[in-house]
């Protein structure tokens, strides 16, 4: 079982007096082995890997991540690929926690069993699948939890508080909070104070759970949210991998010093 590794890579963030750094690239972008270069090379400095699981139509994802989904899928990966990937990740000498993130209707054509099973086999820790919201989703969780397998929750400033202490009180140890209603990659248009005073209504209500914040978090607005048990940083990822294959760099040298960055602000 790997859900505890999320468990632990929060409580060591906790102890070191610092939000939990998560990092989101596409699996697969800009190639199989380029992908797995990046992780093994971020990974000394990121808590928690989340990997997305390409997808031809997504529907959360603004035009960068979409760019790399579309990278990603024409450089063939599928999810056979993609646990092959995590799996390589899992046994190179930072094996950080991976969260696998995407679309419901990959799962569905893939076999959910099936999928649960090539998680447990790959060494994912957790899941998110933007487009099962609660309680559609408690099934499905259900499983995950039975399989050691931490199936993150999302809020997001819309969630009314009657349908947020529902799924606080279904969700397992990590909550996600979208920090703005809008695609990933979007211009963080709220004040960093007003997305940490509803984060900090969550966190009343889901006490002993850990709660991160994503969507609009960047290198220039990253350390006003050091207050959070975690941040998620996804879009500028792909950012820089689009544009080092732009200018012909290496986007695992320039991935690996953005990432360096970010987690200089947060400490």
């Amino acid at each position: 079982m790997t859900a505890f590794l999320i468990n632990q890579a929060f409580k060591k963030c906790k102890a070191e007096g610092r939000p939990a750094l998560l990092t989101y690239t596409v699996a697969g972008d800009p190639t199989k082995k380029k992908s797995l270069d990046i992780l093994r090379a971020i990974s000394k400095n990121v808590d928690i890997i989340e990997s997305g699981m390409a997808f031809s139509t997504p529907i959360a994802d603004g035009g960068d991540i979409q760019t790399s989904a579309h990278r990603a899928i024409q450089a063939g990966i599928n999810l056979n690929e993609t646990f092959k990937i995590i799996k390589k990740f899992k046994k190179t000498k930072y094996p950080k926690p991976v969260i696998l993130m995407g679309y419901w209707n990959l799962i569905l054509q893939f076999n959910e069993n099936k999928f649960i099973k090539m998680c447990k086999k790959s060494g994912v820790s957790g899941l998110i699948i933007v487009d099962l919201p609660h309680p559609e989703n408690k099934t499905f969780a259900k499983k995950c939890k039975k399989n050691g397998i931490v199936f993150v929750q999302l809020l997001s400033p819309t969630t009314s508080k009657s349908r947020m202490k529902q799924i606080i009180k279904d969700s397992y140890s990590m909550i996600y909070y979208i920090s703005q209603s809008n695609t990933t990659g979007g211009k963080l248009k709220v004040a960093p104070k007003d997305i940490l005073k509803n984060y900090n209504k969550i966190q009343k209500l889901a006490k002993g759970k850990n709660c991160v914040i994503g969507f609009g978090i960047t290198d220039k607005n990253i350390s006003k949210f050091r207050s959070a048990n975690g941040v998620v940083v996804g879009s500028l990822n792909s950012k820089i991998i689009t544009n080092a294959i732009k200018k012909k760099h290496n986007p695992v040298i320039k991935l690996d010093r953005m990432i360096k960055k970010l987690k200089n602000k947060i400490i």
